[in-house]
């Protein structure tokens, strides 16, 4: 059973400033409001997850939300590093983009992704399905860390 309490460590990986903004605010509407931190394209992400450089204090994410189409490495290059590692490939991932492309649902779920979600053009929509992949991940999915309540 998932820990409905529990606080979530978010890692949100995507280069679009309002759409950062739309993800935050989704989730922090949500009870409890998860712990989120962003970095802007896939090299600032897989320094993040390693702990390199200016993050070498940065918390493990319980779940990372990851564009697709970003500068200097893309989503699909992260994802496939974080499942290519043993040390990263049991976070969560879901990929957040606004692609509805067959070719990149199939390569992201080949990558192992966790889930694939098409961003709504709505911000009501928007909104709804980010707190649902919150909800998801609080309420009803177990996690690696909860075996260490």
């Amino acid at each position: 059973m998932a820990n409905s309490n529990r606080v979530l460590d978010v890692l949100i990986v995507d280069d679009d400033d309002a759409d950062t903004l739309m993800i935050e605010e989704a989730l922090l509407a949500a009870a409890p409001p998860p712990q989120v931190h962003r970095v802007a394209d896939g090299n600032e992400a897989m320094e993040y997850l390693r702990r390199l450089g200016r993050y070498t204090d940065a918390c493990r994410p319980d779940l990372i939300l990851l564009d697709l189409n970003m500068p200097r490495m893309s989503g699909h290059e992260v994802l496939a590093e974080v499942k290519n590692d043993d040390g990263l490939k049991s976070i969560p991932v879901v990929v957040l983009t606004t692609s509805n492309a067959l070719p990149d649902i199939t390569a992201s779920y080949t990558r192992h992704a966790n889930a694939f979600v098409t961003k709504p053009m709505d911000l009501d929509g928007f909104e709804a399905a980010v707190g649902k992949i919150k909800r998801f991940y609080n309420e009803t999915a177990v996690l690696p860390g909860d075996k260490d309540e």
